[in-house]
């Protein structure tokens, strides 16, 4: 019997707001929502971009006035709106208009006069060039004189062509909710995404963690390029470049594993398997992959699936600008035909586009196997059949399509109709695109879709795109994905695709239903995550609704199994109902375990069946069978 991996538990934070009970997709079709919903949305983001906060119980303004929950869209309905989204970059990334860099200069003396300056003994070249005369004016000052030329670099300043942004909402800082000591913005996100999820689930987690083996934990996460902030990779290539030192720290928290090992130490206290693979713009769905297949085979029994990204700096949007795979200002006054940009509309999916548009967050996704599931209580926000990563074949230029997607896509529709018959998938799936806002992409992939309904008898296949309001997150951008989908499991609200005019010409739509407006549809049994990553990075997650996975359950589980598990679950959803009015006051309460719990190695109970650790109440088994038993 394989283990159906049961999703309890999603947390994590990008443009659009807070991920855990859906603020972030309520965001996105707030235009949509009844008023209890789009007021609970406006008071967690006003809470979260730090324009109330609660006290005393009170909701508190920034001017010490008392704000009623009634008032907050009234009072910063606008500010929230705006500091949300896709947005222009703000200056606590760097000033797109002014971004600072060093430019070539080439002096040259003239006529027959030379270049004379002084300067301090200690800021002489190493070697001194040989051109070069030096006379000790004291012990601290020289006199330098050249005869020919010098070529200096001097700071100065140029107006970036690529002005947008996915960033996480206005006046949020995870740095000040806890002890940061100087983290990579990444990683502080991490910290923040990881408590959201563990207490989205509505689960003692000290519960959660003993009531498997300490090895059936697993934590699955990984970056792609790092973090690249000053206080991780960015500042370790650029510090020596600034005349500034290299940290201690700069190079081991710059690397692409540490949002898994910040959850393991600083959140969850794990012991259990670790693991981080990069999968360019896959990489969410390349850990949820690892995390889905421990779990079918019994080694996984709880898996904290995360991606993170937030490199929002001059250097990754000029590399990846370089390469013309980002929207710039140029090619959408093209577009529009317009001296105006609308900074909010960059990414464009299916629609007439010029280029993707970068994104920063963090997503941390609690699986179970469906019996741990049910016995703990857990809330079964949905499920993960399988998650189906392929490869291009050869390939002329590494970041071109292949038939890679074809495969993940066909084989997840496949495996959704066996599953969950035919009528589930023609008339109650969707697709959450990968949707870069590439002029090639929306081709390619929209193509493959075609194809796909076109063998699956599907028409009207819905197709959505979040990357249109977060930006292209990279490593957790198939988090974002799932975020949606789960969000339209539970309000059968459908996100258009509002920052395109039409569908482009070229888009194969013939099966396809995509559409420019937020809309309401019935309720949807399967979700497709898609991803198609640079390099041929190809993945595809088939997830089914709360609904059909109970569905699936009662096949395997008796009334009275569910029965025990109902009881168990009203005092799962009380705490989550507890955690959300907490969350949506700001009272996260970040857990950050730096030092708290340490394992003394010397009170390890370690004999040949099994090794037991302080802390822990169950033991690990150290190979209870004998996987290869039949070649003795």
């Amino acid at each position: 019997m394989t283990a159906l991996p049961i999703i309890v538990g999603m947390g994590g934070i990008n443009a659009a707001g807070r991920t855990s009970f859906h603020q972030g997709y309520k965001r996105i079709v707030l235009d949509k929502l009844n008023a209890k919903d789009r007021q609970e949305t406006y008071l967690g983001l006003a809470s979260l971009m730090n324009l109330v906060r609660y006290e005393d119980g009170h909701l508190i303004d920034q001017n010490d006035q008392v704000v009623q929950e009634g008032e907050v869209e009234l009072r910063f309905g606008e500010q929230i709106l705006a500091g949300t989204l896709i947005r222009k970059i703000e200056k606590n990334h760097f000033d797109v208009d002014a971004t600072p860099w060093q430019q070539k200069l080439t002096m040259k003396a003239n006529d027959d006069s030379k270049i004379v300056f002084n300067c301090r003994k200690r800021d002489l070249p190493e070697p001194v060039p040989a051109a070069w005369q030096v006379i000790e004016l004291d012990p601290k000052t020289v006199e330098v004189t050249i005869a020919d030329q010098i070529e200096v670099k001097h700071d100065s300043h140029r107006d970036n062509p690529i002005k947008a942004a996915g960033q996480l909402p206005t006046g949020f800082e995870p740095s000040l909710m806890y002890n940061s000591r100087y983290q990579p913005r990444g990683l502080q996100a991490t910290i923040f995404a990881a408590t959201d999820a563990i207490r989205s689930t509505g689960l003692e987690w000290d519960k959660v963690m003993n009531s498997v083996r300490p090895d059936q934990i697993g934590t699955y996460s990984a970056s792609v390029v790092g973090q690249m902030n000053d206080e991780g990779l960015g500042g370790l290539v650029r510090s020596r470049l600034r005349g500034d030192r290299v940290s201690t720290k700069q190079l081991a928290l710059g690397l692409n594993t540490m949002s898994t090992d910040f959850i393991n130490a600083y959140v969850t206290g794990s012991v259990g398997t670790t693991f981080t693979t990069s999968g360019a713009c896959a990489t969410f769905l390349y850990n949820l992959r690892a995390a889905v297949n421990d779990i079918q085979a019994g080694r996984t029994r709880v898996a904290i699936v995360a991606s993170v990204e937030c490199a929002i700096t001059p250097e990754i949007i000029e590399g990846f600008g370089n390469m013309g795979a980002l929207a710039n200002e140029e090619g959408l006054r093209k577009l529009d035909n317009t001296e105006h940009v609308d900074y909010r509309k960059t990414s464009r999916p299916f629609g007439e586009n010029c280029g993707f548009t970068i994104g920063e967050g963090a997503q941390v996704a609690i699986l179970m196997d469906d019996a741990l599931a049910l016995e703990l209580g857990a809330q079964i926000m949905g499920s993960v059949a399988d998650v189906y990563v392929n490869a291009d074949g050869v390939k002329k230029s590494i970041t071109a399509p292949g038939p890679g997607n074809y495969i993940t896509m066909a084989k997840s529709v496949a495996l959704a109709q066996q599953i969950a018959g035919t009528e589930a998938l023609t008339k109650r799936s969707f697709i959450l695109a990968h949707g870069s806002s590439t002029p090639q992409n929306r081709v390619t992939e929209s193509f493959i879709y075609h194809r796909i309904a076109e063998t699956f008898a599907i028409n009207g296949w819905k197709v959505a795109a979040p990357k249109a309001y977060v930006g292209h997150t990279i490593a957790p951008a198939s988090g974002d994905q799932l975020a949606m989908a789960l969000g339209v499991f539970e309000y059968n609200i459908m996100p258009g695709i509002t920052t395109i005019n039409a569908v482009a010409e070229d888009v194969h739509a013939e099966h396809l239903d995509i559409r420019t407006e937020h809309y309401e549809c019935e309720p949807m049994d399967i979700a497709f995550i898609n991803s198609k990553g640079f390099g041929g990075n190809n993945a595809t997650a088939t997830v089914f609704s709360p609904k059909l996975t109970k569905q699936l359950l009662s096949k395997r589980y008796s009334q009275a199994e569910f029965a025990s598990y109902e009881q168990q679950l009203a005092i799962t959803t009380q705490r989550q109902v507890a955690y959300q009015q907490a969350a949506d006051y700001g009272q996260y309460e970040l857990i950050y375990r730096f030092g708290n719990g340490m394992i003394d190695e010397s009170e390890l109970n370690l004999s040949q069946q099994e090794l037991a650790i302080p802390g822990f109440e169950q033991s690990i088994q150290l190979c209870p069978t004998n996987p290869y038993g039949d070649l003795i």
